[in-house]
């Protein structure tokens, strides 16, 4: 049995067994138990694809199993990873682990935890194939669970922000799923797959013009690609913590993941005959997103807009189309789906306890909860780039790649987007100073506990994930650098 599809199968185990109970301790056991389970298989798939690498660099994708699902269209559900798609999975894995301890509380868990784990089969399907059908197919998957988690579980206006989403998603879905069918049928209609199309095949570039702009529209709506972005912050303020966890720390990673798999590799010529126009939106949405950060005072709006800033500067690196910047990009993915899950996670806590987001309505916090606030300060330095940290890393690599492209456009842009490092630094440390430090502004917050044994392994365990990508960034750069050159190529040959 391939080791991939392992992925897919734990999750549907776990949505078996929680189907058999309604035991709260043991819903809790099954949770911890697969999403433990699924941590531990991603590590190993680390070291097994490592070993394979090492016999056979050459490979662009290990582990390829194939089955037919419709043979009349050649629709197969084909998986494969090369290092990129690995590092997806750990990131994936990582998140669903720390997002279950952040759910320890949850109301109706076991109707929560059933469309966490069908989240998570989207997710963890759309890194493993590479099939566009049955990637199309796990988009989709990935995307409906997220309506009714938000419009049952969330707070505030979550009726409003869940329909949002899913009108904006699914607007985002009508673009791709005309792409993918352009792209089936531009190239001879004999696959879907992936490396067949890249390596046999051809879209002519009359073609590649159209479906160009529908694939990379529809993968960067979910990227939070300007205009398309207004779903994101209102999504993230209305979800409970383990899904606004999970939907920055590893849904809109899809959209970047998608531009980069599909967009960008399928049609290079496309890619840089229009690709200017999207660094554009891309290089406002960096700039934007920042700003927007500034003047929020909601806890959830500020990390919210901080995400649209981070993930619009991962598709401005991979519109840079340079190994450094696209390798920076996917660290980039990695960084924020890790610090912005903390986050999340640590506004979670600290709205369970004050009943309040509005950062002018607290203060004080470091002496009353350390813990908690320690790693909020960690967090916020990771996400304004402190060397040590995972956020140094990436944006670093983003920017010396992006420099390497010659010609006053690019260099200008370039030169825009760093300016966000600068404006970031002022939200997170506004944002620190106001809720953590000065006087405490409501009384019934002197009595407030500190952080929990479950929230604390969730919010460690994201620390040290910041952390070790921090210290040792050459080991997953290497990994991912390596997966990237097949995609260098092609852009080189046009």
């Amino acid at each position: 049995m391939n080791i991939l599809l392992l992925f897919v199968f734990i999750p549907i185990l776990m949505i078996g067994l929680l189907f058999l109970t309604n035991s709260m301790k043991t819903i809790r056991s099954i949770m911890v138990a697969g999403a433990t389970a699924l941590l531990a298989l991603s590590i190993v798939l680390v070291i097994l694809f490592l070993r394979e690498r090492a016999i056979d660099p050459i490979a662009e994708m290990l582990f390829i199993s194939s089955w037919s699902w419709y043979a009349p269209l050649n629709i197969s559900f084909t998986v494969g990873v090369d290092g990129i798609s690995v590092a997806m999975l750990m990131l994936s894995s990582i998140i669903v682990f720390t997002g279950v301890f952040s759910s320890w509380n949850m109301n109706m868990a076991k109707e929560f935890f059933l469309w966490y784990c069908l989240l998570s089969i989207g997710v963890y399907g759309f890194f493993i194939t590479i099939d566009l059908f049955s990637m199309f197919m796990f988009y989709e998957v990935a995307l409906i669970p997220m309506y009714l988690l938000i419009g049952l579980w969330g707070t505030g206006k979550k009726e409003y922000a869940a329909m949002k989403l899913t009108l904006m998603l699914m607007g985002g879905s009508a673009f791709l799923l005309v792409g993918i069918i352009g792209i089936f049928y531009t190239s001879g209609h004999v696959t879907f797959n992936l490396l067949e199309i890249a390596n046999n095949l051809h879209i002519p570039i009359e073609h590649q013009r159209w479906i160009f702009p529908a694939t990379f529209l529809g993968f960067g709506v979910l990227g939070a690609l300007f205009p398309f972005h207004t779903w994101s912050p209102d999504g993230h303020a209305s979800a409970p913590t383990a899904v606004s966890m999970l939907h920055a720390g590893v849904l809109m990673k899809l959209g970047g993941y998608g531009c980069f798999r599909v967009a960008i590799y399928l049609m290079p010529e496309a890619a840089h005959e229009l690709g200017w126009i999207f660094l554009i939106l891309t290089g406002i949405s960096v700039v934007y997103g920042a700003f927007s950060a500034v003047v929020q005072t909601d806890l959830k709006y500020i990390n919210a807009y901080s995400s649209v800033s981070h993930c619009g500067l991962v598709l401005f690196a991979i519109l840079m189309m340079n190994r450094t910047a696209m390798t920076g990009a996917i660290m980039q993915m990695l960084s924020h789906g890790l610090m912005t899950a903390l986050f999340f996670a640590l506004i979670g806590l600290i709205y369970g306890r004050t009943h309040t987001r509005d950062i002018r309505e607290m203060g004080g916090l470091m002496k009353i909860m350390p813990f908690a606030s320690v790693c909020y300060v960690i967090a916020g330095l990771a996400s304004l780039g402190l060397p040590g940290l995972s956020g140094f890393v990436a944006e670093m690599t983003i920017f010396v790649g992006s420099f390497q492209n010659a010609g006053v456009f690019r260099t200008v842009l370039t030169i825009i987007a760093c300016c966000s490092i600068v404006i970031t630094a002022v939200y997170i440390l506004r944002t620190v100073g106001k809720i953590l430090y000065g006087p405490v502004q409501n009384e019934h917050h002197l009595h407030l506990a500190d952080a929990a044994w479950y929230e604390k392994i969730s919010t460690v365990g994201l620390i040290l994930a910041i952390v070790f990508m921090g210290f040792y960034p050459s080991g997953v750069a290497e990994m991912i650098s390596n997966s990237i050159i097949p995609i260098i190529e092609r852009l080189a040959g046009v």
